[in-house]
């Protein structure tokens, strides 16, 4: 019996054994927006043999001209059971890989995507490991951000009004089969970080899918609403999701040197230089929405927001686009860069293909690594930053659509259908939100002018 067949038979059985009744679909659009279909488990067999159609004109970059049937084929590695729903005929999950009815890959499958960078890496000898650390907010209601406290970094309650929150989003996770690192409360209002254990880039987009609904899921259980939104408060920090990456082969940390000041090797520089070089026109992918740009701007203080706006990197400083955490004894599989720029918003199978394929090419290429920035780089001049050759991320969508355009980088890691859908997709967003007439713009001038 082949791998495949008893990967199917146990998702069967363990479908058996825990009273499933329901079994919901899940993939994502381009925005990395969860879809499901929802099959009862007597369909179960059929879906793991067959697939299940569907119709991929309503979903977000899915649409062909001259196609829209498309298959869902579950992945029976990613069989887990829903705790948040009822504990009699429960309900399980898989995640799927979209095909065409030609049982070709749909190349605007996101998770594909990933799955194709994923083999490039695997080809030179790699294995990609990522860990996220991400941040979101809890609110009353949708309709309003208004905060449940007004704690700072790592506060307790009373503060921390959110303790028990997170603590049943922990659970929830475990049960899962996601590994939680560290949680604590951030340092805006109501703001909340979640720090998910590395493990290799594909399995970690699917956990990254499923810790967002399961924070949303968790929250409506308790009458209160949990967003992903980038900036939701003017005057507070914004969320990010920094990526903690590596490269290994085998065993071995291939990103560790002893005798480096910096315990950074060759190669890791050498992929560190990829995303400094390709970061601006990266962020359309890792900062996908208009509200992610009012993260990215200066705040008040040495430190403004901690917004990653300048394209560096650094050993302690936050306020660069790459930090380089410091190196303890004897940790040596630790050894990675934090890509800070990323918000927990972003499609995750899409944002590490990119920050991947422009790591690999700073390798391949042997691009050489720019010293790193022991300064204050927001407190820098604009002309001394000029002179270190420091560049700005964009400032805008419209910018960053600018910025991604011209990519081959892109387009050759995300595809010609997917690039193309989602340069059409943002510039249709830009062009809807750059025609809105804001509050502001009416309080500041329709008294005056």
């Amino acid at each position: 019996m082949s791998n495949e067949s008893e990967s199917k038979l146990y998702v069967l059985q363990m479908a058996k054994d825990h009273d499933v009744k329901f079994v919901r679909l899940w993939f994502t659009d381009i925005l990395g927006m969860l879809k499901n279909i929802a099959i009862t488990v007597e369909e179960l067999e059929a879906a793991l043999e067959e697939g299940v159609g569907f119709d991929g004109s309503s979903i977000e970059g899915f649409a062909r001209i001259d196609e829209s049937d498309m298959v869902a084929i579950p992945d029976p590695a990613t069989f887990a059971i829903l705790p948040w729903r009822p504990q009699q005929q429960r309900v399980a999950r898989l995640f799927c890989d979209i095909l065409l009815p030609n049982g070709k890959p749909f190349e605007g499958d996101p998770r594909y995507i990933l799955k194709k960078n994923l083999k490039r890496a695997s080809d030179l000898g790699f294995t990609f490991y990522v860990g996220p650390e991400v941040e979101f907010f809890y609110f009353s209601s949708p309709e309003s951000p208004q905060p449940l406290d007004k704690g700072g970094y790592f506060d307790l309650t009373p503060l921390d009004d959110a303790t028990d929150l997170r603590r049943e989003t922990v659970l929830a996770l475990q049960e899962m089969g996601i590994v939680v690192e560290h949680s604590h409360h951030e340092g805006a209002h109501s703001q909340h970080e979640v720090d998910i254990h590395y493990t290799d880039a594909f399995t970690m987009a699917d956990n990254t899918m499923t810790f967002r609904l399961v924070v949303k899921e968790v929250a409506l259980k308790q009458g209160v609403y949990a967003t992903f939104m980038p900036k939701p408060l003017a005057d507070q920090n914004g969320s990010g999701m920094h990526i903690n990456q590596s490269l290994f082969k085998g065993e071995e940390n291939v990103f560790f040197d002893p005798s480096d000041p910096h315990h950074l090797s060759p190669l890791a520089k050498s992929y560190m230089a990829g995303l400094l070089r390709h970061a601006r026109e990266m962020t359309l992918v890792t900062n996908q929405w208009v509200n992610s740009y009012k993260r990215l701007v200066p705040g008040y203080g040495p430190l403004g927001f901690e917004a990653p706006l300048y394209i560096s990197w650094a050993t302690r400083n936050r306020s660069d686009l790459i930090r380089v955490p410091g190196y303890r004894a004897g940790k040596e599989q630790a050894t990675r860069i934090e890509y800070r720029a990323p918000d927990p918003a972003c499609n995750p199978y899409l944002a590490f293909s990119v920050m991947l394929i422009a790591g690999l090419e700073g390798i391949e290429r042997e691009y050489p690594c720019p010293d790193p920035v022991a300064e204050n780089v927001f407190a820098m001049t604009e002309e001394e930053r000029r002179q270190r050759g420091i560049e700005q991320l964009p400032g805008s969508l419209f910018e960053a659509i600018e910025a991604a355009e011209g990519s081959e980088l892109l387009r050759a890691g995300l595809g010609d259908h997917l690039f193309e859908s989602l340069l059409t997709n943002k510039k249709i967003e830009w062009d809807n939100y750059h025609r809105q007439v804001s509050d502001y713009e009416v309080k500041r001038y329709l008294p005056m002018l």
